[in-house]
């Protein structure tokens, strides 16, 4: 009996492995246009602008929203839209290339192979950012995916998302805006004081956590990790070495002009609003 020929599906491997790094300010555009969408808009689709460096790392660092009308089996985009809006960001800096496309919602939807395909001839390898903007229990979902190739023989067939690593990395300025950005309903933006205090409780909170670690370590209930060891030592060498006294004088000093400029700048919009009254009446009169 002859042998009978198999076919054998295999996924085409990308040439290098891909990582992505993404900056707060994209995060906030995207929610921004979320909330500016069309009534009749499920999701907003727009491109990513960054760079691409040598070894593989994606560094977004810009957005735009791209208008798109969307049914169950096709996405329509408006690319002349899409390509003014890369003209212009280019000309205020064009060392930003695009480099993917984001969508708001939880994961990969039906369309997104098609969106996919198109920005493959934009760029290659474009990574697929997706931010969950219902923020689920006061956390967000935001991952990173390209497309692998699904190959039979010689011809390609399909194409399938795979997740890469994302990391978002931001300053305790930006935390503290993203932290009010999970929160569904707020009365007021805090203060530079009460943001302040978010960043000293967070950061007790993350001492009583490296505190309970190397208990454990020391105990022997947890193994150890060169890595966090580490890092915990680098850590504690960059504390800059000052008494207390000193330390309590440094953020005395600190705290006081800080209340100096808010009381000059409250000083200055009382003046402000004053003169504009008193240009008003004499204008009546």
């Amino acid at each position: 009996m002859a042998a009978r020929e198999q076919t054998v599906l295999q996924f085409v491997p990308l040439s290098t492995s891909l990582s992505a790094k993404v900056h707060p300010v994209v995060i906030f555009n995207i929610c921004d246009c979320y909330v500016r969408r069309p009534d009749q808009a499920d999701r907003v689709i727009g491109t990513l602008l960054g760079s691409i460096s040598p070894d593989g790392i994606v560094d977004i660092r810009n957005s735009y929203a791209v208008p798109h009308n969307e049914s169950s089996d096709q996405v329509a985009l408006d690319i002349d839209y899409h390509h003014n809006m890369l003209l212009s960001h280019q000309k205020v800096n064009p060392k930003e290339v695009i480099v993917g496309w984001y969508s708001t919602g939880f994961g990969v939807s039906g369309g997104s192979a098609l969106i996919q395909d198109f920005y493959s001839r934009e760029v290659p390898n474009p990574v697929h950012l997706t931010v969950d903007t219902g923020f689920r229990n006061g956390e967000t979902s935001i991952k990173a995916f390209v497309s692998v190739n699904l190959a039979l023989g010689d011809r390609q067939l399909a194409a399938q998302f795979q997740e890469i690593p994302l990391d978002l990395r931001m300053i305790e300025a930006e935390r503290v805006g993203f932290d009010i950005l999970k929160t569904t309903l707020v009365e007021k933006v805090p203060s530079d004081l009460e943001g302040m205090e978010a960043s000293m409780e967070r950061l007790l909170a993350l001492i009583d956590d490296v505190y309970k670690y190397v208990d454990n370590v020391v105990e022997g209930r947890v193994a150890p990790d060169n890595n966090i060891g580490r890092f915990i030592s680098e850590t504690v060498a960059s504390i800059p070495k000052m008494s207390p006294a000193a330390f309590d004088q440094l953020v005395n000093d600190s705290l006081q002009d800080h209340l100096l400029l808010l009381y000059l700048s409250s000083l200055t919009r009382t003046q402000l609003s004053l003169a504009e009254k008193l240009n008003t009446a004499a204008q009546i009169l």
